[in-house]
């Protein structure tokens, strides 16, 4: 029976199958982890390519002090803020499958994508029970447009440690910083999103779920015809609820 052990010294060694076996269960839950902090599902998936190319060339490295995990996470981490910081990450808007009105001043992210519900039971299942939000709620747009909206390193430490569990002390040694900037970077950025949650307006809360739901899951089919059948193009709430209402 192959061990991690010996996959790991397999990989180590060059070994492309090895690399491919350690690094496979973690992928979804990685790319996942990218959207949450990047807000568009086309950049997570270049960001996780950039993942797996920066683990292999890093893997004679792991010393194996944290789990292959753990790892991988802190390599996703650290890109993605790469990512954040870089004054061209994104482009001017994302391209829709149809003529739709520009967004209102709610929209405050042009680049936000909803992630594919079909991607939702794999993503669930790598979850595990310690994270505050489960997969559905910790993907919702409304939560990851707030995201996009923090510092980088505060979107860092909210995804680390209220959306996978780490605690503080893991979170910091992830960061190559110290549990004290954690808590302190916790602290920031849970405050900044509740200040976000209650500004919202009464309006945009009382869209009506179901059609949102509808909206979301054609536009990421790009079905003009259903995009159609929501009622919603000739008003800009259209994209404002690709952006607020909560998915299923």
């Amino acid at each position: 029976m192959t061990t991690t052990s010996d996959l790991l010294d397999a990989a180590r060694r060059g070994d492309e199958h090895a690399f491919t076996a350690l690094t496979g269960p973690h992928l979804r839950e990685l790319h996942v982890h990218c959207y949450r902090m990047l807000g568009s599902v086309d950049d997570a998936d270049d960001a996780l390519q950039e993942v797996l190319v920066a683990a292999w060339r890093g893997l004679p490295a792991f010393a194996g002090r944290a789990s292959l995990r753990t790892w991988l996470y802190t390599i996703a981490t650290h890109r993605c803020l790469n990512l954040l910081r870089a004054a061209r990450r994104r482009p001017a808007e994302v391209v829709l499958p149809f003529e739709a009105p520009a967004p209102d001043s709610t929209g405050d992210v042009p680049w936000l994508q909803p992630y594919p519900d079909a991607w939702l039971p794999a993503a669930a299942d790598a979850c595990g029970p310690a994270a505050r939000y489960d997969a559905v709620e910790s993907i919702e747009l409304a939560f990851v447009e707030a995201l996009q909206v923090l510092p980088p390193r505060q979107v860092a430490a909210v995804v680390l440690v209220d959306v996978l569990g780490y605690v503080p002390a893991e979170a910091a040694t992830m960061l190559d910083t110290t549990p004290v900037v954690v808590k302190g970077l916790l602290q920031r950025g849970r405050a900044a999103l509740e200040r976000r949650r209650s500004r919202r307006p009464p309006a945009d809360r009382g869209v009506d779920a179901d059609v949102a739901r509808r909206f979301a899951r054609a536009l990421e089919a790009g079905d003009v015809d259903a995009v159609s059948a929501t009622r919603f193009l000739d008003d800009a709430v259209a994209l404002r609820c690709t952006a607020a209402c909560p998915r299923p």
